[in-house]
């Protein structure tokens, strides 16, 4: 954008408008204008017709308020995944058209929204660790304590760091109904073949009584082994899998109401979540020249020595929020969170060439662990006033502040990987919307003032163990963003939306790449900030039979982040260059019936970049599966045969993709796939309510788009059928 431009639209915002957020349903939802229903209802059935409140837009919103591309996850929806399987992204990747395919492990490499890292949010609090990026965030919590995700497809302005492809919040539950309740959650699934099964328990309080309320919940999973559809023990990944772990979460939330007429709150939140590997598999390489697919054998992990270091690759996160909120604040309503959080992943061990020092042990001999380490804290406040100065005219200001703190150690033998990066960021911002009559305006200004410290450090034996002097890189931007949406009548709107995003890359990676003397950490290209350029325009259609979507986004970046595969060690590398990304959503929900609803969904991202380092050359190259998965459609139908049971058929498609043709390594070929799944639930009075699920249904043998890619240890098939049997009750 030009400097004028930049001054012009800037003038416009501060004497007129503002928020720049974002609002297409894929599946409208039941009205809701508190933060979760009752914390004891797990099957809570869809409605459809009703205003939708979202509050991931930092204030509570209608969807036809909000220009732009909005995915609201419902109650109904989470317990429908939730009978199928306990993975935490594979309700975004049926339900959320721009979230790719989902890997069936703990690694979400490649699974991104429209193309970028999506910011992940728990009750408004990032999980996300964008300084070294893991690809291990999106499994924090156990999905039972969520009640419902708000997901904001695209650049987000309004929330700074980390939030490129857009933003999934996940909204806990919380007790809503007076006196105590208790709910009992069993689940039992299997593949029917040996140390298949996965069963789960769990349970839930819920107390509330005048302006006191609390939730609390725990639960406990045990993953056995998975199979393909042939048979064959599926491979584990080197990143860290599902299969073969424990789980355990406990989580609370205690609030209290008071002041006058109820109109303040404070709220205690804690939630402890820890994904353990059991250790009782080790990982065998397949062949892909055969077609036969990695596996996993009955044994030690690698580099035990017949002593197995079961438990010692997990997700391990902590935190802990206190939430004061005040709806007659100087005439208008404060949101404010104070928050600290703990995030430790612990990768497979391994003896590539990257893990080596013949000052520990012979080359190729030793095998280590890297962990990556963050904690945080900071405060987010939001305080909204409508009919500010004129009526129709929303001001919501507020500051952003974060202190996180980021490092990897290969931990078995203590030595630093990524040296400890300290980030700090202030971020002030202000957001106006201007209802006039059918028209919403929108807009406002984000200034990210940030900066990352890195002392001395010295790159490992495989990077040659060189000096690197450290520094302080120094992040100052201001975003804009800009909407408008048009209520033309009859349930049909249209919008259209600007929006800028500033977000970090994977410094991590260039620092512990560093492999020659002399270099500098305020030397390095690759450390400079990734700043974006989106615009969005579409269309959206709600009535009494349904809703219909459609949007057409464009997101640019003059020094993007995408990443590579190192041939030596086939561990990935950090390419800055320029970005162009483009996609297509498109949603239908049809209610023909009161008792029949049929549910679609297509989604088309595609993004192009140079073939070299080089902001001047053309983009010639199509990102591959790495960054961004193929298209995809997904379907549903589902039928309520009486008031208390329902059955749904669903089907998901990857298609094909065959991109860079004659350009040597960059070209690639995936073959697509399409599965079918089953759900049927029924409650039954005095026992509770049965839900039946049943992943690939028809048992369809197929490859991963990601595993179709030669990258490390990666050559899986996709799970074969899965039955699951789950109970709830509530007392």
């Amino acid at each position: 954008m030009s400097n004028f431009a930049r001054v012009t639209l800037g003038s416009l915002l501060l004497s007129s408008m503002s928020a720049g957020a974002y609002a297409q349903q894929t599946a409208p939802a039941a009205a809701e204008p508190a933060p979760a229903q009752d914390a004891t209802v797990a099957d809570a059935p869809d409605e459809g017709g009703a205003d939708v409140i979202v509050t991931a837009t930092r204030t509570a919103k209608a969807v036809d308020r909000i220009p732009g591309a909005i995915t609201i996850i419902s109650p109904a929806e989470v317990q429908r995944t939730l009978a199928l399987t306990e993975d935490a992204t594979a309700v975004l990747a049926r339900i959320v058209p721009g979230y790719s395919e989902s890997n069936q492990s703990l690694n979400t490499l490649g699974e991104t929204m429209r193309g970028r890292t999506a910011l992940y949010l728990f009750d408004g609090i990032p999980q996300s660790t964008p300084l070294r990026d893991g690809s291990r965030n999106a499994t924090f919590t156990d999905m039972s304590t969520v009640q419902r995700i708000e997901v904001i497809g695209g650049a987000s302005a309004a929330e700074g760091i980390g939030a490129a492809g857009g933003i999934i919040n996940y909204i806990s539950k919380r007790a809503t109904e007076t006196g105590l309740h208790f709910g009992a959650t069993g689940r039992i699934g299997s593949q029917f073949r040996d140390d298949s099964e996965v069963w789960k328990i769990g349970g839930t309080v819920a107390y509330k009584q005048d302006g006191f309320d609390a939730f609390l919940a725990a639960a406990y999973v045990d993953r056995g082994i998975t199979y393909d559809a042939r048979g064959r023990r599926i491979g584990l990944s080197i990143s860290s899998s599902l299969a073969d772990s424990t789980q355990r979460n406990v989580f609370a939330k205690i609030g209290t109401n008071f002041g006058e007429g109820d109109t303040q709150r404070l709220e205690l939140v804690g939630s402890y979540f820890r994904l353990a590997s059991k250790g009782n598999y080790h990982y065998v390489a397949g062949s892909r020249a055969l077609g036969i697919p990695d596996t996993a054998e009955a044994g030690p992990p690698l580099g035990t020595g017949g002593v197995s270091l079961a438990g010692t690759e997990f997700n391990d996160f902590k935190q802990v929020a206190l939430n004061y909120s005040n709806t007659d604040l100087f005439g208008g309503s404060l949101v404010a969170t104070g928050y600290w959080a703990r995030q430790a992943m612990r990768f497979p061990g391994d003896n590539s060439a990257d893990r080596q020092d013949p000052a520990i042990a012979p080359i190729g001999q030793l095998v280590d662990q890297s962990e990556i380490l963050s904690k945080k804290y900071g405060l987010r406040t939001s305080w909204s006033r409508p009919d500010f100065l004129l009526k129709g005219l929303e001001l919501r200001i507020g500051i952003d502040a974060v202190h996180d703190n980021t490092q990897q150690l290969l931990a078995l033998t203590n030595r630093i990987w990524v040296p400890p990066l300290d980030y700090t960021s202030f971020g002030p911002y202000a957001q106006l919307s201007y209802d006039i009559g059918p028209v919403t305006l929108t807009g406002g200004l984000r200034h990210e003032d940030g900066k990352v410290k890195v002392d001395d450090y010295t790159t490992t034996y495989f990077r040659n163990g060189v000096a690197v002097k450290g520094g302080t890189l120094k992040y100052k931007n201001d975003l804009l963003n800009a909407g408008a949406i048009w209520r033309i009548g009859s349930g049909f709107s249209v919008f259209g939306s600007y929006n800028e995003g500033f977000t970090l890359p994977n410094v991590g990676i260039p620092l512990r790449n560093v492999n020659v003397p002399g270099k500098t950490v305020e030397g390095l290209l690759d450390l400079k900030a990734v700043i974006f350029e989106s615009r969005e325009a579409g269309f959206n259609w709600r009535g009494r039979w349904g809703s219909v979507g459609a949007s057409y986004y464009v997101s640019k970046s003059q020094l993007g982040s995408t990443l590579a595969i190192d041939p030596v060690t086939r561990d990935y590398i950090l390419n800055r260059r320029p970005i162009r990304i483009e996609g297509i959503d498109f949603t239908a929900e049809v209610r023909p019936t009161s008792t029949l609803k049929l549910t679609a969904l297509y989604s088309h991202v595609k993004g192009t970049t140079t073939a070299a380092n080089n902001i001047t050359s053309p983009l010639d190259v199509t990102l591959g599966t790495v960054n961004i998965s193929p298209d995809k459609i997904n379907g549903a139908v589902e039928w309520r045969f009486v008031p208390n049971g329902s059955v749904t058929l669903g089907a998901s498609s990857i298609l094909s993709r065959h991109i860079n043709e004659g350009k040597g390594t960059l070209e690639e070929r995936t073959r697509g796939y399409t599965l079918f799944d089953l759900t049927v639930n029924y409650k039954l009075e005095k026992i509770g309510t049965f839900a039946l699920g049943v992943e690939n249904l028809t048992n369809r043998f197929y490859f991963l788009s990601s595993s179709q890619v030669d990258i490390f240890q990666n050559y899986f098939a996709g799970r074969g059928r899965t039955v699951s049997l789950t109970l709830h009750r509530d007392f």
